[in-house]
C-alpha cells in the first residue's frame, strides 16, 4: 500500500542519552584519534581529501556525549517538531502548532515559510538569539506580509529592526531579497526551493547579495529539512580545538569539509549540541567566558589537540 505525501515525511531521529558505563566504553576503546592518519580511502569531495577526521564514529561519541551533558537543547526542538507539518497546509500547520503551543519561534508563528526562515537567519547575525527574535517580531508586527515590507520606505524598516543590530545593512539585504525575489518570480515567496536538490538550492539563495555561506546551510537545515552542517564560530572554534578540521582550515574549507565527513543522520543533532556547547562551557567559548551558565565538566576536554 503506497503511503500519503504526509507520511513519507522525513523526520530526524535522536537516540536516547547512552548509559554512561556505555559512554566510558567508548570513550576508553574508540578515543579520538589525536592525528588525521587512518587507513580509509581519501575523500574526493573535502578540499582536505587526505585529512579522515572526523570519523563517523567519532561523530556519534561526540553526540552522545554531549547529549550526556545538555539533553536536546529546548532552542532546537522546534524544528524537529516543524518536520511533521512541513507538507501540511497552512491552516493545518496553524492547527497543530497552535494545539502545541509552538508559538515561540518567530518563523513558526507566520507557518514556517522558507523567506520567514531566510530573513530570521539574516537577522540573527552579529546578534544575541533574544535581539534576532525581538527584531523579527517587531518587522512581523509592523508589516503583516512580505509585500508590506517591500512597500515600505527602506528607513521605516531599518527603525523597526534596530534592536537587533546591523540594521542598515539587514534591512538593505532583506529589501533587495524581496525586490529580486518580485522581479524574477513575479511574486515573494521561496517555498519552490522546497521541491529542489541541496545544490541548486544554495545556487539560487546565493544569488541574493548578502546571503553567504553559512545564510544558506542555516535554511537548509533548519527550514528545509535538508542534511546539511553549518558552521558558525562556536562551531569552528570547537571542530579546530579536537582536531576535525586541519589547522589552517578557515571557516568555508570547514563547512565542505565537516559536510563530505560527517554521517547525515548525525548533522542536525550534532550541530545544534556543538552550538550549545558552545555557549555553555567555559573552556570552549571565545575567551573562557560562557554565554550561559555552564552544565558541567566539558567531555571534550581530553580530545583537545
Amino acid at each position: 500500500m503506497g503511503m500519503s505525501r504526509k507520511t513519507q515525511v522525513k523526520k530526524r531521529r535522536i537516540s536516547s542519552p547512552p548509559p554512561p558505563s556505555t559512554l566510558l566504553l567508548h570513550h576508553s576503546e574508540h578515543h579520538l584519534l589525536p592525528n588525521s592518519e587512518t587507513t580509509t580511502s581519501a575523500n574526493p569531495r573535502s578540499p582536505y581529501p587526505n585529512f579522515q577526521r572526523p570519523t563517523p564514529q567519532e561523530c556519534l561519541i561526540v553526540r552522545d556525549a554531549l547529549i550526556s551533558l545538555h539533553g536536546f537543547p529546548e532552542e532546537f526542538a522546534e524544528f524537529r517538531r516543524k518536520e511533521a507539518v512541513v507538507n501540511d497546509s497552512f491552516e493545518e500547520k496553524q492547527q497543530k502548532l497552535d494545539d502545541e503551543g509552538e508559538v515561540r519561534i518567530a518563523p513558526l508563528i507566520q507557518g514556517g515559510s522558507v523567506l520567514d526562515g531566510l530573513v530570521s537567519v539574516i537577522l540573527s547575525q552579529n546578534t544575541t538569539d533574544v535581539n534576532s527574535r525581538r527584531a523579527f517580531e517587531s518587522l512581523k508586527l509592523a508589516f503583516p506580509t512580505w509585500e508590506d515590507v517591500h512597500a515600505a520606505e527602506s528607513k521605516s524598516v531599518v527603525n523597526t529592526i534596530k534592536c537587533g543590530g546591523l540594521a542598515e545593512t539587514k534591512a538593505s539585504c532583506i529589501k533587495n531579497i524581496l525586490s529580486a525575489l518580485l522581479e524574477q518570480k513575479g511574486k515573494i515567496c521561496l517555498d519552490y526551493l522546497r521541491e529542489m536538490p541541496i545544490d541548486k538550492i544554495k545556487a539560487e539563495l546565493r544569488h541574493f547579495k548578502g546571503v553567504g555561506p553559512k545564510t544558506v546551510a542555516c535554511v537548509l537545515m533548519f527550514y528545509l529539512q535538508k542534511d546539511d552542517f553549518p558552521v558558525d564560530t562556536h562551531v569552528f572554534r570547537i571542530v579546530k580545538a579536537i582536531g576535525w578540521v586541519p589547522s589552517e582550515a578557515n571557516r568555508e574549507k570547514a563547512y565542505l569539509h565537516l559536510n563530505s565527513q560527517i554521517p547525515d543522520d548525525l548533522k542536525f543533532d550534532l550541530n545544534c549540541l556543538l552550538v550549545t556547547h558552545g555557549k555553555h562551557c567555559e573552556k570552549c567559548t571565545k575567551g573562557h567566558r560562557a554565554q550561559r551558565t555552564p552544565l558541567g565538566s566539558c567531555p571534550l576536554s581530553s580530545y583537545y589537540v
